[in-house]
């Protein structure tokens, strides 16, 4: 009968085994951590390029946005934006700014400060769409420099508004006037924060 050759005590056939066995294990260890590597990857790529989670500071937008609210806001990659979007922009104030496009470039806007009401293109903008009241258009401080009535919103810029007018800087101040859409950092989607208001947003 056919003597099996050892090395030590354990057969060379089961030593093979073992070192097959650890050489499989170690190469899902690298599938396994080349799976997460690549998970990672994918979601710095979305958060940098496709969507950001910002938080809202401040009561410009109240009653619609609270202070505290967490918005998931999506790259509108050079997508024309419209009226009644919502827009995070950078670079317009010392911080970043969350306001609502009211008009968008060649759009003629006028305002009523006497019975609150904004004009775009001659007719009454109906505020209900937004989830506001008409008439709410306040007229501005007058310790800032004011936009002046009417005023056509130039090409690649948007007027924007804050629903809650008495308190929001935007477009009715110099200071933000008309904004480039270069500075609009993307378009509020949905809001994960607070949670019995979690959904999409108006």
């Amino acid at each position: 009968m056919a003597v099996m050759k050892h090395a030590g005590n354990r057969p060379v056939s089961m030593e093979r085994n073992v070192e097959s066995t650890q050489s499989k294990s170690v190469q899902g260890i690298y599938e396994w951590m080349e799976e997460i590597i690549a998970a990672v990857v994918v979601v710095v790529l979305v958060f940098t390029f496709l969507l950001r989670v910002v938080t809202v500071s401040g009561s410009s937008m109240y009653p619609n946005y609270h202070d505290g609210d967490r918005l998931i806001v999506t790259n509108t990659f050079g997508q024309p934006l419209e009226q009644g979007d919502v827009v995070v922009l950078v670079n317009v104030l010392d911080e970043p700014i969350i306001k609502r496009v009211i008009a968008t470039e060649n759009q003629e806007v006028d305002i009523d400060f006497e019975t609150g009401t904004v004009y775009v293109d001659g007719q009454a903008l109906d505020e209900s769409q937004f989830g506001l009241e008409n008439g709410i258009t306040t007229a501005t401080s007058t310790m800032l420099e004011k936009t002046e009535f009417p005023t056509t919103v130039p090409e690649g810029h948007i007027f924007v508004l804050g629903d809650n007018r008495p308190v929001s800087e935007d477009s009715r101040y110099t200071a933000v006037g008309m904004v480039s859409v270069e500075n609009v950092l993307g378009k509020a989607e949905f809001r994960l924060f607070p949670f019995d208001r979690f959904g999409t947003v108006e």
